[in-house]
């Protein structure tokens, strides 16, 4: 088992006081590996919450660049990272925020070549990408690879978010169910609009990170009821959240 430090446990002393977490799940957290697939409107909450509640070890999979049009909502980058590798930005943040964490950054784009050399390194895995492709593709991986995987996805005002482990059985003793359990078939080229075309409000990818963020602590602690098996519909207009059951085929 990996050790604190003093300033460590000064650090996370109002986690330390918690009965569900305490020092032990303080100390699996340190020993977590982490990775998170986008370093943008999702991604930027999950890797600062995952960076702050003390992940030992944080992945960072994106090929993109930090542009303007990005600052409203991905708010792990500033002003001064716009033209930068957005793992590099995101890698300095959490540099800032939190010493104590090592960054993995991998600015490539996640493919069929690529795909199970990151996931099996990881313990468990975040998706933060915004293309139906990545998606499946992550989710195919992380099944075969017997990886977790919080998985979720944003539209201009709502978002939905579920954890997978479709490796594991349920309390029925069956399977939990996969992704494609929920979504068999990606929908056809073009008839979900981007979030360049239609938009995103500020705010909604940080509630959804956040909840993401959660998800992982919950994993790594083993503590409360991870979303497996429910899909978490959240509308931010109307600021309803609403779960959905769903079963393995």
């Amino acid at each position: 088992m990996v050790t604190l430090s003093p300033q460590e446990i000064e650090r996370y002393a109002r986690h330390i006081v918690l009965r569900e977490v305490g020092g032990p799940g303080q100390q699996k957290l340190k020993a977590a590996r982490v990775l998170v697939v986008g370093a943008g409107g999702l991604g930027a909450p999950v890797i600062q919450y995952l960076a702050a509640v003390g992940v030992g070890v944080i992945g960072i999979v994106d090929d993109d660049t930090v542009s303007l049009s990005n600052l409203q909502r991905q708010v792990i980058h500033d002003t001064s990272a716009v033209g930068r590798l957005k793992v590099e930005s995101a890698a300095e943040a959490v540099a800032d925020l939190n010493p104590h964490v090592q960054v993995d950054t991998y600015p490539v784009r996640l493919g069929p070549e690529n795909a199970a050399g990151f996931v099996s390194r990881y313990d468990i895995v975040v998706d933060g990408s915004d293309n139906f492709a990545t998606r499946y593709l992550l989710a195919d991986t992380c099944e075969t690879e017997r990886r977790p995987l919080v998985s979720a996805a944003i539209g201009t005002f709502d978002g939905s978010l579920t954890t997978l482990l479709p490796c594991t059985p349920g309390a029925d003793g069956k399977l939990n169910p996969g992704y494609r359990d929920l979504f068999p078939e990606p929908p056809p080229a073009g008839i979900v609009p981007t979030c360049a075309e239609a938009g995103v409000i500020g705010a909604l990818p940080g509630i959804l990170g956040s909840l993401q963020a959660m998800e992982v602590v919950k994993l790594v602690c083993g503590i409360g009821e991870p979303l497996v098996g429910r899909l978490l519909l959240v509308d931010a207009l109307a600021m309803r959240f609403e779960t959905v059951k769903y079963r393995r085929r």
